[in-house]
């Protein structure tokens, strides 16, 4: 039964490391696009694809807890973790699609927002992959996963369009507003993985 409850955990793990890898994936599109090495509408193109293989990695983890008879962490705090993954995802999605939609120009100001997304999804795949064989240390990295300061970099390139009035310093400001939707997910999932193991192992 250990046997088989490990490979099961595994098996779970799995399915939400491809989806954090997606989230990475989409968080890469809008790098492209953001520093003009990809054209907007292929862009969306890109961010499509992404983020069906999200998709479809969710709905292949929904359906495996519903056949399974055990977790790594509670069932609930699995779905609340696997929700805030493709939440980010969603909101980097329509991050990349505004862009195209507001005729936004490549602008250095999403680049370190986006950096500190990348290092936050960077150190949730390390947590989700020590979640079978060392929840505790899983804990400590998801708390990691919260430290690459998305808001202090959403603030600080806000606070530098201030000087600024315009069409283009409101298309910024709303662009990075979506990134910082998707730093409050990444919390919230780096939470969900967090609470999960204090209620397993506490």
């Amino acid at each position: 039964m250990r046997d088989l409850a490990g490979a099961n955990d595994r098996s779970l793990v799995a399915v939400i490391a491809a989806q954090v890898r997606c989230a990475e994936g989409g968080i890469e599109v809008a790098r492209q696009v953001t520093a003009g090495t990809v054209d907007p509408a292929r862009a969306r193109q890109l961010i499509g694809v992404v983020e069906h293989d999200g998709d479809a990695h969710r709905a292949a983890l929904i359906g495996r807890l519903r056949r399974s008879v055990t977790s790594p962490i509670d069932r609930e705090d699995l779905f609340r973790l696997s929700r805030g993954v493709d939440d980010v995802l969603d909101a980097t999605r329509d991050f990349v699609r505004e862009f195209d939609l507001f005729g936004a120009a490549p602008d250095p100001l999403y680049g370190p927002v986006l950096d500190r997304l990348a290092g936050g999804l960077a150190r949730l795949d390390a947590a989700v992959r020590l979640l079978p064989d060392a929840p505790r240390r899983a804990a400590e990295a998801a708390a990691e996963a919260k430290k690459p300061g998305v808001r202090p970099a959403y603030q600080r390139s806000v606070a530098a369009l201030m000087p600024e009035a315009g069409p283009r310093s409101l298309v910024l400001v709303l662009l990075l507003g979506r990134l910082d939707v998707a730093g409050e997910r990444l919390a919230a999932a780096a939470d969900a993985l967090a609470d999960g193991v204090m209620k397993r192992f506490q």
